[in-house]
């Protein structure tokens, strides 16, 4: 007999609270318990019960939700699964830019979790016996683990994980070790596996394509353009959606998210809520970046320029003497070269941007965006577009805490005037970071600030 599990689902007992004399918190989980257990319905002791009152409250309860997930997967940084005895990493599915060595964190993991299991000393700061959850830090991330009987689960994340996402490590191992217990138990002995699908287990359990590129379906059906036109936010979403795709291969649902937020003024879970039924509509479609077409595909120069000259990519960008060499180069160049360089390149930045050499990072780059796009290689489109968006979110940053340091200090030494140009120039710096944070509330501050400054200029 199979067994399975069903979450989320809604239950209405069928009676009005205000007619039924014992309507409790208490009372109304043991009275559905017993409703679903009298249906044949096995129910754990441990599952949650919530009440929604009304349609608003049920509305509001899935925002709530929809943003936790999103928030959750923006935390995470990395999903390793590795085999449990040996410490091979069998997947590496990246979320968000991040300069973490994979083979040196998964030697790491293993080193520590022999030197744990030995009983002797670790880096982990928490060791749950009951789930064998280990925790521990790595550089300036976290980094959780669960072991199941074969494998093992990392999640590298900013911070540490919410209980929902702990539960969901939990409940994807044992789904996982269900699933691909046969191909695992070959892996043990050959150490082969096929990771796509692996890969498409963890997208749709951990809601991963919520940060993945996107772009908008071809053709819209009169129903959907009706139920769009009657729902404003729906109609703001998609709007900006059209207005990217003009100029850009694909769209980020966070960036989207805050263009459409300034619009309308409402409370970002409305707005992601939308979002999300949209993508469940597929009315907004997630790239998948795991899977390329094994076909050969010519080089599109015009497609590659109009990637390369787009709106978010092109003032990060210098086209140098390389560049276009490139340019010449790349009309005769078959795909399996192009993927190779493609990977000479990104090495060639990765290696630059960790000595911070930012501008020699953004060339190379550059050149891996400009073969990929003239070759529509998808999953390497998205990739490098975020990586080079991650490089100008890191060298604003850069820039940001300079102008703040010299800010202050001139400050301090009574240049108001000094002050004041770079309190002006955060500002600048601020406005252009509009793509990556919500930066109104500091831009307030620092105008306050100026404000200040400018009197005591005028007391002097």
């Amino acid at each position: 007999m199979v067994y399975f599990e069903i979450s989320k689902i809604g239950w209405n007992c069928g009676r009005e609270k205000e007619k039924c004399d014992h309507y409790s918190s208490k009372f109304c989980h043991i009275c559905i318990k017993r409703q679903l257990t009298d249906l044949g319905i096995d129910i754990s002791d441990s599952a949650k019960i919530t009440e929604i009152d009304s349609v608003e409250k049920k509305l509001q309860h899935s925002r709530d939700l929809i943003w936790k997930i999103f928030l959750d997967i923006l935390n995470i940084k990395h999903i390793l699964l590795i085999v449990k005895d040996s410490g091979i990493l069998l997947i590496n599915f990246p979320i968000s830019g991040s300069d973490i060595d994979v083979d040196l964190l998964t030697g790491f993991i293993q080193a520590n979790i022999t030197f744990s299991e030995s009983g002797g000393d670790s880096n982990y700061s928490n060791y749950a016996t009951d789930f064998q959850f280990y925790e521990l830090q790595y550089k300036t991330f976290n980094v959780s683990l669960r072991n199941g009987k074969f494998v093992r689960i990392c999640l590298v994340t900013d911070h540490k994980p919410s209980e929902r996402l702990r539960s969901l490590i939990i409940k994807f191992l044992r789904e996982y070790e269900i699933r691909f217990k046969d191909d695992l138990i070959k892996v043990i002995t050959s150490g082969a596996l096929d990771p796509n699908d692996s890969i498409d287990l963890i997208t749709e359990m951990f809601d991963v394509k919520l940060v993945f590129p996107m772009v908008l379906k071809h053709t819209f059906l009169p129903d959907d353009l009706d139920l769009i036109n009657d729902n404003f936010v729906q109609k703001a979403i998609i709007q900006f959606a059209k207005k990217y795709l003009v100029t850009k291969h694909f769209f980020f649902i966070n960036n989207l998210l805050n263009k459409v937020k300034k619009i309308v003024n409402l409370d970002a879970k409305i707005i992601l809520y939308e979002i999300y039924q949209l993508l469940n509509k597929n009315i907004i479609i997630p790239m998948d970046l795991n899977k390329v077409e094994n076909k050969i595909k010519n080089f599109n120069e015009n497609r590659a320029q109009r990637i390369a000259d787009s709106e978010v990519i092109k003032p990060l960008i210098s086209n140098d003497v390389s560049m276009e060499k490139l340019k010449i180069d790349a009309k005769q160049m078959d795909e399996n070269t192009a993927k190779n360089m493609i990977r000479k390149y990104i090495q060639k930045g990765v290696t630059a941007e960790k000595a911070m050499i930012l501008n020699e990072a953004l060339s190379e780059y550059e050149k891996a965006l400009f073969l990929a796009t003239g070759f529509d290689i998808e999953p390497e489109i998205g990739k490098i577009s975020f990586m080079i968006i991650e490089l100008d979110r890191k060298n604003k940053k850069l820039r940001l805490e300079k102008a703040t340091s010299l800010a202050k200090n001139l400050e301090k030494k009574k240049d108001y005037i000094g002050s004041i140009k770079e309190y002006q120039k955060m500002i600048k710096i601020l406005n252009e970071m509009g793509e990556y944070m919500d930066s109104d509330n500091q831009i307030k501050k620092i105008e306050k600030k100026i404000s200040k400054l400018q009197l005591n200029l005028r007391a002097n």
